[in-house]
């Protein structure tokens, strides 16, 4: 969009803008003029200040200043009232982003343009959140190697990253489309003339986390013995399975599916990262590289999980809360055809023969690997990191609605608003990850740094959360934390755990997770929310621990040898 040289599609929350081929001529360029245009769509279409209603051939915008005819744009209804704008020429919209930049300029009209009220209030954080992206995006560029290009100047590894990018995304999309729709889906349910009761609707949302809990180890010991690239495409069949499920009234059908997502999951969230670290490795490319595609991935996983949002509400408004389910299948389906036409196979790497070692079967199984991370108490941190972070953040997943709802009027909580910050706010995480990166900050260095703020901003959202102000601070903090999380511990995995053993090693990191999700489920009643919460803080702050242990024991970390560091480990 920066070069205008293409017609450029900007999704946001309520509106969609086509901008012309030529948008830069109306004197605004480069990455600051995404936000001028955004904005100027939401004046044209006038969905962040008012309502709007046709008359004959004109549309009328219903805002703080009465009723002002706007010449009806190219395009069809949009879902919901809200409708699409697809200036062809540009004139309408170029008129409009003229009259925001000198609102803006001016300061008068900026509050009447985004409004107020709960709807409004998190449209104007989203803007912010995203204009905040994009300013780190343009002061983060590198412009001697290569023009800020995001991918990597090896033909090699940029061959590489498109491969596993492509299909992570396509596998992320179908994960974040079975998420906003899977209570409603298994309420609606009649099992033998009874609607399914919320007791048995928790049963079966245990029964995936079990699943995984279980079977994880097991799974990642197939996926290294096997092949990471067999284990990506169960991962597809499963979760094809899994989504099918959904549609059949029969109980036993719905545990055998939430049996088969578990699974799926265990797959999800370790054969490909194995692989793509795998392949990496076979290919000795840079490890910022690595570090630099990790953040790339979370960054567009978080552009994926809006994009979800709204076709998942699509789906489900004209076909009912299955067909986001239905949709699922046709991205699994695609990510495993790439998988299968453009990945090769890659298992784990020989272990190193032991003069005392034991039978080929136990040298490569579960044992084995539990043994590997006992002799280093580097994984061992690694995965207390992990564990501790991901089961605090899913706590949080289940309880920030709760909590909004207790600080909101009428408990009225716009959630699709709300959830487009959150992503918007792991933006900005991984975008920071991306920048420090580029500057060759150590990621121990970096990761120690966020989980200070994220065990700093659980704590103020459990000990303050009686404020809407101190709660989306907090939160939108944390969640930022999570963007910056994801691809600094796909690093640090790439880093200390071995390849003979890392997808059943990852799978063994979420054991405890689960439990603690599990626990805190399961006692939520005498917990409450802020019980919770402070559950979630206690987590961040041994993960914070365990990441300064890990700190201390880097190679030639205040010059303490290995032994000395793994005695203090110890």
């Amino acid at each position: 969009p920066a070069r205008g040289v293409i017609d450029t599609q900007v999704e946001v929350p309520w509106c969609r803008v086509q901008l012309p081929r030529h948008w830069w001529m109306s004197g605004v360029r480069g990455p600051r003029a995404l936000l001028v245009w955004c904005l100027a769509a939401s004046h044209v279409n006038a969905f962040a200040v008012g309502g709007l209603r046709r008359e004959g051939s004109v549309r009328h915008v219903r805002g703080g200043g009465g009723l002002a005819p706007v010449t009806p744009l190219h395009g069809g209804a949009g879902r919901r009232g809200c409708a699409p704008l697809r200036a062809s020429a540009g004139a309408e919209l170029t008129r409009a982003a003229s009259s925001v930049a000198l609102r803006l300029r001016g300061g008068s009209g900026a509050l009447a343009l985004l409004g107020t009220g709960p709807d409004k209030l998190f449209n104007s954080l989203f803007l912010g959140l995203v204009s905040t992206v994009v300013l780190l995006k343009a002061l983060s560029r590198d412009r001697t190697e290569g023009g800020g290009n995001t991918f990597s100047s090896d033909a090699g590894m940029r061959s590489l990253q498109k491969r596993f990018l492509a299909v992570f995304w396509l596998f992320r999309l179908a994960d974040w489309l079975q998420g906003p729709y899977f209570y409603e889906v298994l309420a609606s349910k009649v099992i033998n003339g009874v609607a399914i009761s919320e007791d048995m609707i928790g049963r079966l949302f245990l029964t995936g986390f079990v699943t995984t809990a279980v079977m994880g180890p097991i799974i990642g010991n197939w996926v290294d013995q096997y092949g990471r690239k067999k284990g990506s495409i169960a991962f597809a069949l499963f979760y094809i399975w899994g989504a099918l499920s959904y549609r059949s009234d029969v109980l036993l059908f719905l545990f055998l599916g939430r049996i088969a997502s578990g699974i799926g999951t265990s797959l999800l969230f370790s054969a490909p990262e194995s692989w793509f670290v795998g392949e990496h490795q076979r290919g000795k490319f840079s490890s910022a590289d690595l570090s630099q595609t990790f953040g790339l991935a979370y960054f567009g996983d978080s552009i994926s999980a809006m994009g979800a949002g709204l076709l998942a509400q699509g789906a489900a408004s004209r076909a009912g809360p299955t067909a986001p389910f239905t949709v699922s299948t046709v991205f699994l389906a695609l990510g495993a055809f790439l998988v299968s036409t453009l990945w090769r196979e890659n298992k784990r790497a020989a272990p190193a023969q032991k003069p005392d070692s034991g039978s080929e079967k136990e040298e490569n199984g579960i044992l084995a690997a539990i043994q590997t991370m006992r002799q280093d108490p580097k994984i061992l941190l690694v995965g207390a990191i992990q564990s501790l972070f991901e089961g605090a953040m899913y706590v949080f997943v289940l309880q920030w609605p709760p909590a909004f709802k207790a600080v909101m009027e009428g408990g009225k909580v716009p959630f699709g608003r709300v959830f487009s910050c959150f992503m918007a706010s792991c933006m900005l995480g991984s975008s920071v990850f991306s920048s420090l990166v580029k500057r060759k900050v150590d990621v121990e260095d970096s990761m120690s740094g966020m989980l200070a703020l994220a065990l700093g901003s659980m704590a103020c959202s459990a000990a303050l959360g009686s404020s809407l102000g101190v709660l989306i601070a907090s939160f939108f903090a944390f969640e930022a934390c999570v963007g910056f999380y994801f691809p600094s511990i796909g690093t640090l995995r790439s880093r200390y755990l071995p390849d003979e053993h890392r997808s059943v090693i990852m799978n063994l990191f979420g054991l405890p997770l689960n439990f603690l999700v599990v626990g805190v489920y399961t006692q939520i009643k005498n917990l409450g929310t802020t019980g919770a919460l402070w559950c979630s803080t206690v987590a961040l702050g041994g993960a914070l621990i365990a990441q300064l242990g890990l700190r201390s024991l880097r190679p030639g970390a205040d010059g303490e040898s290995s032994q000395d560091n793994s005695a203090a480990a110890a």
